[in-house]
């Protein structure tokens, strides 16, 4: 309860009450107890994307260290919209399940990777954690990632792969890039010549690799392929087999990546 206007006057006097007390000897007093006032929470709009939203400050402050609790402390300075709403420039969309789970604790079963993105970026580090044991996200984040940390350069050559396909596409419907995927030094140093002769032939090759990845030369294709759809494209790949490379057993090493544009 607060403190009511008597007791407010007592609290502020009985520092001097304790000195006199003490002084002519009539009570022995070994702690003070002072009041602290607990923040009042308020019922707030909130404008997230354009989309409105009601809800508390308790509601908001749920999760201490987060972006919403620090937001909504008594020293923030907040965005306000028009009509004197709290602006935040995020999705709203994806808002809502962030909302329910500060409000009831569910956990949201659908638009996994775009409400963890949300999470991760509100600092709701207990919801992040419970959407990173969910399959969407643990696939991605963990398997995923970790089998791609195997193979060198991955990202600089998908660079390199996508620059070559809109290279190749000018005037045409669709381009093609030839991936060679090597596991070995060795199968690396026999595919250069073939690399070598393909090239020759304006081609455009992306090597991967060497890369110990045995026989999950397929996964390391459908890494490609989910990367480059995630970017906007239309992609497809299949193997590429060539005379060369047949009669040098090297006919797993290369693939053809397909690019539509229109």
């Amino acid at each position: 309860a607060f403190p009511t206007k008597h007791s407010c006057f007592l609290f502020l006097i009985f520092p001097v009450l304790e000195i006199e007390a003490r002084t002519f000897g009539l009570i022995s007093i070994t702690s003070v107890h002072i009041f602290t006032v607990k923040q009042v929470s308020s019922v707030v709009e909130l404008n997230v994307g354009g989309q409105v939203f009601t809800t508390t400050t308790d509601t908001l402050r749920k999760v201490p260290g987060s972006r919403l609790a620090e937001m909504f402390s008594s020293s923030a300075s907040a965005c306000k919209d028009a009509e004197g709403r709290f602006f935040i420039d995020r999705p709203g969309t994806f808002f809502h399940p962030i909302l329910d789970y500060l409000r009831s604790g569910q956990v949201p079963i659908q638009h996994i990777p775009e409400v963890y993105r949300e999470a991760q970026f509100y600092a709701i580090q207990p919801l992040v954690k419970l959407l990173e044991d969910m399959p969407q996200i643990f696939g991605e984040q963990v398997s995923r990632k970790q089998f791609l940390l195997q193979v060198p350069s991955y990202s600089e050559n998908l660079e390199l792969l996508l620059r070559l396909s809109r290279a190749e596409a000018v005037g045409r419907r669709t381009s093609e890039v030839v991936v060679c995927v090597v596991s070995s030094e060795e199968q690396a140093a026999r595919c250069a010549e073939l690399i070598y002769y393909l090239e020759s032939q304006k081609m455009s090759v992306v090597k991967f690799g060497p890369c110990k990845l045995g026989y999950y030369n397929n996964d390391l294709l459908r890494c490609l392929e989910i990367d480059i759809k995630a970017q906007g494209y239309q992609v497809s790949y299949q193997e590429y087999h060539f005379d060369k490379a047949i009669k040098a057993k090297l006919e797993n090493c290369f693939y053809t990546f397909t690019f539509t544009w229109w």
